[in-house]
């Protein structure tokens, strides 16, 4: 299980597995429930890079990242780690 804390968005904190190269049990702390419970819905089983690709770069109102964006860049985190 890995766990990032995001900054600059609502939510405060990220968990995820990544499993055979795949997005595992997304979990967003804080933020807009709906919303992240959907992310989290719809990424999983996803391919981790293609993820991370996808909601890279990712801005909120006028903030310059999202909690996608703060998923992606835990991805490409977690994707550095030996264990990943």
């Amino acid at each position: 299980m890995y766990q990032y804390e995001t900054q600059g968005t609502c939510s405060t904190a990220i968990r995820f597995n990544i499993q055979d190269g795949k997005i595992r049990g997304v979990a967003f702390e804080g933020g807009c429930n709906g919303n992240l419970k959907a992310i989290g819905k719809l990424v999983e089983g996803m391919d981790a890079n293609e993820c991370a690709q996808k909601l890279k770069g990712i801005s909120c109102g006028r903030k310059p990242t999202s909690c996608g964006d703060q998923l992606a860049q835990a991805i490409e985190l977690a994707l550095k780690q030996p264990s990943a």
